[in-house]
């Protein structure tokens, strides 16, 4: 019998063991992930970008704690020597219907307190000469980070204070009663708690439902696709890059981003997923697509976006498509520079509607919280993310 069970070694689930472990040295607490390291799906295969929350609605829980994230993981990551670096972001408009977008944009940073710089196109050459634009916004904060090297280094601190993982230990059943949350692993080991956060990502809804909790919303997969730039090309750009987002497509669009090793990387674009973890070329998952295309949800949203998603389709078989996108800002990349890089996977939670769940959802029971939609800004929020469901379970 463990006093607090998390599961899932993304970097939300192992932040809030890490933090949890803090404020409740005296319990016993347990970290189950599947896998067989931490941090091996949207946390390990996403842009390393640390945002500055720009693009989220003023007073959200989106705003909020990435606002809060920025400053912890600098701070983190310069406490734990793990790599990082504030080379900032530039959001480029390259037509007039971008500009106007830029401008609200703009005005949105002021509203959530961030500190940006407007450029117009003669400032942005001088910042940026192989880039294009009518101009852009500068965000001083935005960087790059080792978010695995973060999850690991958490997981780390987390056993020195006492805490306990278990790595590959698939979940197959949770029932929670008055007096304990019984949770059984694939192997028929059976692991008792007093209370359990599941922070799942991927799979958040399955293990929500693996409980009996009444969801009305489902998650649905998309595949970020991305190219990696040759190393001669390391150099093209001193900052991120970003494209000025269309406000109809929930997506920010195809960019330029230095990664923390030195490489440039462009990406992702957003196709529709037919295999939750499915990060191979060609992959489909018979049981994930059956559930996908039973929920009203999925057709919704499907016939909300079909054009856009059609677009996303045609440029993942077609090269030049994909890269037209990012010439739009940066004319001197090559079709020849678009090096095969490791596609990630999206969770986007769809309401039976099909709306977007924009925000951060968590639902409870008496013993459980379920962390059942933790979208980007996640990891660079992980850090206040943890702290608040810490809050939210130690007052309940």
């Amino acid at each position: 019998m463990y006093d607090y069970v998390i599961i899932g070694g993304g970097i939300v689930g192992v932040s809030t063991a890490w933090q949890l472990q803090q404020r409740r040295p005296d319990s016993s607490i347990l970290l189950i992930e599947k896998e067989s390291e931490f941090a091996q799906h949207q946390t390990g295969r996403n842009s390393g970008v640390v945002h500055s929350g720009i693009y989220y609605t003023p007073g959200s829980l989106k705003a909020r704690f990435c606002r809060l994230g920025v400053e912890e993981t600098i701070s983190f990551c310069h406490k734990n020597d793990i790599a990082i670096e504030q080379c900032g972001k530039l959001i480029v408009a390259t037509n007039e219907v971008e500009y106007e977008r830029m401008l609200a944009l703009y005005e949105r940073a002021h509203e959530n307190g961030l500190e940006v710089e407007l450029l117009d196109a003669v400032m942005l050459k001088a910042r940026e000469p192989n880039v294009k634009g009518s101009g852009a916004i500068f965000l001083r904060t935005t960087g790059i980070v080792d978010y695995p090297g973060m999850t690991r280094k958490m997981a780390a601190l987390f056993c020195d204070l006492g805490g306990q993982t278990q790595l590959n230990s698939k979940v197959v059943g949770i029932n929670e009663t008055n007096n304990m949350v019984d949770i059984t692993l694939a192997d028929g080991i059976h692991v008792e708690a007093k209370h359990l956060v599941v922070c799942a990502g991927l799979m958040a809804d399955r293990l929500a439902i693996m409980q009996g909790l009444d969801i009305d919303f489902r998650v649905i997969p998309y595949r970020g696709e991305y190219y990696q730039l040759p190393p001669d090309k390391n150099n093209i750009v001193k900052h991120l890059i970003y494209p000025v987002p269309n406000p109809l497509v929930p997506f920010l669009g195809i960019h330029l981003t230095r990664m923390i090793d030195g490489s440039v990387t462009i990406g992702p674009n957003a196709l529709q997923g037919y295999k939750r973890e499915g990060y191979g070329r060609l992959n489909f998952s018979v049981v994930d697509t059956l559930a996908m295309i039973s929920f009203p949800g999925f057709w919704n949203v499907l016939r909300k976006n079909f054009r856009s998603g059609l677009c996303e389709f045609w440029n993942s078989i077609w090269k030049r498509g994909y890269l037209k996108q990012v010439n739009k800002y940066c004319p001197s990349i090559t079709i020849s520079d678009l090096k095969p890089y490791p596609t990630g996977i999206r969770a986007m939670t769809v309401h039976r509607d099909g709306s977007l769940i924009d925000d951060f959802l968590m639902i409870d029971s008496p013993r459980t919280l379920h962390v059942c939609n933790a979208p980007s800004p996640a990891a660079t929020s992980a850090i206040p993310i943890g702290n608040h469901i810490c809050d939210k379970i130690l007052k309940e």
